[in-house]
This record gives C-alpha cells, sequence and structure tokens, in this order.
C-alpha cells in the first residue's frame, strides 16, 4: 500500500508541477503560458511568428535574423475569477466485514457523499510573468540571442474543508527557459535560425487523504467517514533540455514564419511526505526520495504577415501543439519502487488573426482575436486543472520614443464551464474510490507591459 500510495501522490503532484513561475497563472491551455511578447498579445498573438525582433524569439528563432542590438523586458500578469462547484462527488468504499457473523472474507461495499464547502472562488491564483531577450549581430549576416521565459505556470489552492481536497490542496509550478539562439540571413528573403533551451522546473504538490470509515449497526451496516483526514506533500526540481528551430521568408508585402519546438523530457528529483494516516492505512505514512518523468508538449508554427500598406498590416497564425506527449506521469522510488500515472491530453491546434495600424510614424495600434482550445478531456478533467476552451480578445498599443519602444497590451479571457470528472483509486487497492464530480468556469484579465531599447 505505501509503495503504490507514494507513486499516485508523486504522479498527482507531476500533473501540477507543470503549472507555474512567479506567483504565476496560465494565460494559456493546461499549465502553458503563451504571453511571451507584449507587442504580440496585443494581437493574441497571431503573425508573432512571422515578426522580426527580440520580442518573437519564443517563437521563431529566425526573427532577430538581421536585426540590429535589442533588449527587451515584459512582463505579464492576470486577475482571474474562477469558481469551481460540487456536482454530487463521493467515495466508494470496500471494506472488509467487521466480525462475524460475516463469513470470513466478506467485503463490505458503500459509498458516502464528500463533505466540504460545495463551492470554491478563486481557485487559480491570479499573478505575474516576467521575460527577457537579447540579441545582437556578429558579421552581416549573423546573429546571436539570448531570451529567459516562464512558459509553464500555474497555481491552483483549495482549503481543507473544500470538496475537492482529496484531488488537490496546493497545486503549483515555478519553471525558468533560458535559450541560447543562432541565426542567418541566408538570401535577402530567407532567414533561418536554431536554439538551446535550458529549462528548470520547480513543483509543490499537497493534498488531503481519506482515512476509512468506522462501521455502525448490524443490518444495514452504516459507513460513518471520518472526522479527520491525512495528508500528503511533494516537492521536486530539475534542469532539462530541448532545441527549436525556425526560418522566415519575405516576398514583399508578405512574412511568412515557420518554427518548431522540441518536447522536453523532464525528470524532477524530490521528496514526499505522507501523514495523518490511521487504523489500518497507518502503515503508508511516509517520508521518502523519489524520481517523477513527464514530457511537454512540442510546438509547431505557421505565422504570417501582410502589409496592406503603410498603415496597416494584417496578421494570422496557426499553432499545433504536442500536447498528447503528455501523455503520463512516470515515478520511481526506493529500490524497485514505480508506477505508471496516465494523463492521456490531446493534441490541439490554436489560431489568432489580428492586425497592426500605424497611428504616426512613432505610434502604433493593434488589436487580434485568438482560440485556444484546452487539451484536457472530458473523461480525466481533475480540479488541480480546472481548465476550459478560451477565447481571447486583445488590444495593444507601442509608442517609440527615441531608440525605446514601449508596449502595452490588454486580453479579455473568456473560458468556458468544463465539467471535472476523476474517478482515482486512492491507494491503488480498492479500499477508496474517489469519484470527483464537479464543474469549473471563469474568465480573466491580462495586462502586458515591455519595452524594447535598440542600440
Amino acid at each position: 500500500m505505501t509503495s503504490r500510495n507514494f507513486a499516485r501522490v508523486g504522479g498527482i503532484a507531476l500533473t501540477t508541477a507543470l503549472l507555474a513561475g512567479v506567483a504565476a497563472p496560465a494565460m494559456a491551455g493546461s499549465f502553458y503560458v503563451q504571453e511571451q511578447s507584449t507587442r504580440g498579445q496585443g494581437r493574441a498573438n497571431a503573425g508573432v511568428g512571422a515578426d522580426k525582433g527580440v520580442q518573437s524569439l519564443w517563437w521563431n528563432p529566425a526573427a532577430i535574423a538581421g536585426t540590429q542590438r535589442e533588449v527587451y523586458v515584459g512582463a505579464h500578469g492576470l486577475i482571474l475569477d474562477s469558481d469551481v462547484d460540487n456536482r454530487g462527488s463521493t467515495l466508494s468504499y470496500n471494506l472488509p466485514a467487521p466480525t462475524p457473523p460475516f463469513p470470513a472474507g466478506t467485503i463490505l461495499s458503500g459509498s458516502t457523499v464528500v463533505a466540504g464547502d460545495p463551492h470554491v472562488h478563486d481557485v487559480v491564483e491570479s499573478g505575474i510573468v516576467p521575460n527577457f531577450a537579447v540579441s545582437m549581430p556578429i558579421g552581416d549576416r549573423f546573429n546571436v540571442g539570448l531570451a529567459v521565459q516562464a512558459p509553464y505556470n500555474f497555481t491552483t489552492k483549495y482549503e481543507e474543508p473544500d470538496f475537492a481536497r482529496y484531488d488537490a490542496l496546493t497545486s503549483e509550478l515555478r519553471s525558468a527557459n533560458v535559450s541560447l539562439v543562432a541565426a542567418m540571413t541566408v538570401t535577402d528573403w530567407l532567414d533561418i535560425g536554431a536554439g538551446f533551451d535550458a529549462q528548470y522546473a520547480k513543483a509543490t504538490l499537497s493534498s488531503a487523504l481519506p482515512n476509512l470509515p468506522t462501521v455502525a449497526g448490524v443490518a444495514p451496516l452504516v459507513l460513518i467517514p471520518s472526522a479527520t483526514d491525512g495528508r500528503n506533500q511533494l516537492e521536486g526540481d530539475g534542469w532539462d533540455y530541448g532545441w527549436n528551430a525556425g526560418a522566415q521568408m519575405h516576398f514583399g508585402k508578405l512574412d511568412l514564419g515557420l518554427s518548431y519546438r522540441s518536447k522536453i523530457e523532464h525528470e524532477l528529483e524530490g521528496s514526499v511526505n505522507i501523514s495523518g494516516l490511521t487504523g489500518a492505512l497507518a502503515a503508508a505514512n511516509v517520508s521518502a526520495d523519489g524520481q517523477a518523468s513527464f514530457n511537454t508538449p512540442w510546438y509547431a508554427t505557421v505565422s504570417a504577415r501582410y502589409a496592406v500598406n503603410d498603415r496597416l498590416t494584417l496578421n494570422a497564425q496557426v499553432n499545433q501543439i504536442g500536447w498528447s506527449e503528455f501523455d503520463a506521469i512516470r515515478v520511481t522510488y526506493g529500490a524497485n519502487g514505480r508506477s505508471t500515472i496516465v494523463q492521456d491530453y490531446d493534441d490541439v491546434t490554436t489560431g489568432a488573426i489580428g492586425f497592426d495600424y500605424k497611428i504616426d510614424p512613432s505610434m502604433t495600434f493593434r488589436a487580434g482575436l485568438g482560440y485556444d482550445p484546452t487539451p484536457t478531456s472530458d473523461d480525466h478533467r481533475t480540479a488541480r486543472i480546472p481548465d476550459g476552451d478560451r477565447w481571447l480578445y486583445a488590444a495593444g498599443l507601442s509608442k517609440t520614443i527615441g531608440s525605446m519602444t514601449f508596449d502595452g497590451a490588454v486580453t479579455y479571457i473568456d473560458i468556458d464551464t468544463a465539467t471535472i470528472n476523476d474517478t482515482r483509486d486512492v491507494y491503488g487497492n480498492g479500499l477508496v474510490v474517489s469519484n470527483l464530480r464537479g464543474e469549473a468556469q471563469g474568465s480573466g484579465v491580462g495586462f502586458s507591459l515591455g519595452a524594447t531599447w535598440n542600440f
């Protein structure tokens, strides 16, 4: 029981370990933060992979080819309104019969309603995500760059009296991606680039564990839930590595961008602590070291910008995100312990359209519309990531003063209502099964500020 419990706790932790940055929210599907360019955010990231300059480095390493020296600093915040409601969550039990007159080996089955607050407000925490990038030319045809981003960020918090406590209490991830990039101007119409990514992830997870109920009466027997819960907490971190590559093509008024960012195979080293379990479950209380592995998704992007005239530029972008790489969390511990926790995320296609309009030579207004479907499935969505499909409505403004350009953007995020449906064998031996049933809804407003210095 101890080994299986460790594996399950570790696995759930890693599900959440894919979620945070600097007291951070996730502004895109699941735990992915796509806000890496203030300028791009002003048009819901439409056309950002075909745009030039350091602000586009997350989307396309070829973006710095042929550019002058640039430094960019940005910050993206989210104020989120989120609600999660109970829709009939229960605990199911299969317990050995206490004493005769039951024949030896008799199993008593039953279920109880999960007690606790049925309505949880402000589940997903608001926060801020920063990013930074710098590039410089080397000779006439080459550029090098450095970018620091926080691509996977998410924090959800429930309290101990909440109905979702057996699935999640605290779930958070802090991430940092450091990318070294080289780009080359191949011809007057073709630029290429490639980069190496070093990505750090740090996760913290806690949740409650149900103690076994007591049995009262003779016939029929009544299951009385325990008044106390156990608790588990997992912490872990680690550095892992990936790569990215891209190209930009320029045909007069039309700019095209193609790029690919690899998955990263993460391994987090950490510890798990389980306490407060009583009776037959007391043997599962443990403090141990372990390792959990998972994959972040790959990204393929096609982007376009078309200059209608000197003032108006139209933008579009389609992203294929390989969330199916996040198929399972694999946990190892001790000498021989191992377990696989299935996640079954789906690949998704996101898209955005937008425009830039030059008000005057120093000021540009932009706006965009984006669609970002959730990779979580209706059959396996948990309270840890109560995610739904998203529509993004964005607007932004840029102002150039000398060698500095200041960017600002505002995004309204409309999140579809999503069902929470998670059935889980809590201890891996059939004694207790958690049947979490709920509904999540929310919306948010994002704010982005950035400054780019050309020198």
